[in-house]
């Protein structure tokens, strides 16, 4: 099973992260962007110390850059990392559309379907590019041959759908496990309308993953990560009600009242069961391998929690490397 590793948001040093993942043998390393650094300048530096990982973005919203502009920074990136390069797109929330980047919210699956659609086309379209959507509207410029795989972090059905029409992954977060191949089949299903074979769509679900001898310091850790997750957004609560709707409720509303601690004691053993890998090495590396088993799944990403100390950090990249 082949794995990837989410840089940590505040890790200082980059390229010593990512020459660590290369040695240790993950196949991906992947940065999110929400608000500080730039996913595709961090990324490029991490090209500067690594050979064969590749590198993605986990994710990158469709609404702050233009599919042309995302498109320059992915064949940059590829130019620097000689070719290794995976783009993962989302929508992002309305909180961080509108309120950072002063954007309406408008119509996130389309913007996902159109973005996705139209980055394939100036990566990798053959001679010019024109094309003519709902949300955008371009003509006769080159591609940039560049054939890099687009991935859609996709959650409710709209836009799952608008991933099995035109993604090449997905990057499933905070669906509970035993609900993957349910809906995934949305995915499958209108790929195969759109003509395409479902089994050309690479799932790499993003995995919160805490491992510590100290199996306390790891629930805790995975907690807090989980009851951040579903207060801050309505997208990631409505992902994991699909197995648990009263918890997700319950700790979405005292996250958002101010409550963090009754927000993190309502995340039960059974939620990080099912969205999270947790707890003493042994443990957590048979949830990996019974996670990676599971036949809609074709690798895992390695998301360390927010909050999480040095050394937990350390123990989970270690513990659950494929070498």
């Amino acid at each position: 099973m082949a794995s990837g590793l989410l840089i940590p948001e505040d890790h200082d040093d980059v390229a010593a992260f990512a020459e660590r993942a290369e040695s240790l043998g993950y196949d991906s390393l992947w940065v999110t962007e929400l608000w500080g650094r730039d996913a595709f300048i961090t990324l490029t530096n991490a090209a500067k110390q690594t050979e064969t990982i590749d590198l993605g973005t986990a994710i990158v919203n469709v609404y702050s850059r233009s599919p042309a502009t995302l498109a320059q920074a992915a064949a940059t990136l590829a130019d620097a990392a000689d070719g290794q390069v995976r783009l993962g797109f989302g929508t992002s929330t309305a909180k961080v559309i509108t309120d950072l980047h002063g954007m309406a919210f408008d119509n996130p699956p389309r913007r996902l379907h159109e973005t996705i659609e139209l980055v394939k086309l100036f990566l990798n379209g053959g001679d010019r590019v024109t094309y003519d959507g709902q949300l955008f509207s371009v003509a006769d410029f080159p591609s940039l041959d560049q054939n890099i795989p687009l991935y859609a972090a996709a959650l409710g059905t709209a836009n799952r759908r608008a991933t099995g029409r035109v993604a090449d992954g997905w990057l499933p977060h905070n669906i509970p496990f035993d609900q993957l191949s349910e809906t995934y089949r949305t995915i499958a299903e209108t790929a195969r309308e759109a003509g395409r074979d479902p089994n050309d769509i690479t799932v790499s679900p993003y995995v919160p993953c805490a491992v510590s001898e100290d199996a306390d310091e790891a629930y805790a850790t995975i907690r807090n990560h989980l009851a951040y997750y579903l207060g801050s957004s309505e997208g990631y609560k409505n992902a994991a009600a699909l197995s648990f709707p009263d918890q997700a409720a319950q700790i979405s509303a005292a996250w958002r009242d101010g409550n963090r601690d009754a927000a993190r004691n309502a995340v039960t053993d059974e939620m990080m069961n099912q969205l999270a890998i947790v707890g003493r090495p042994s443990e957590a590396r048979e949830q990996f391998e019974r996670l990676a088993a599971r036949n809609v799944v074709d690798d895992i990403i390695i998301t360390i929690p927010i909050g999480a100390s040095d050394n937990l950090r350390k123990r989970t990249v270690g513990e659950l490397a494929p070498e």
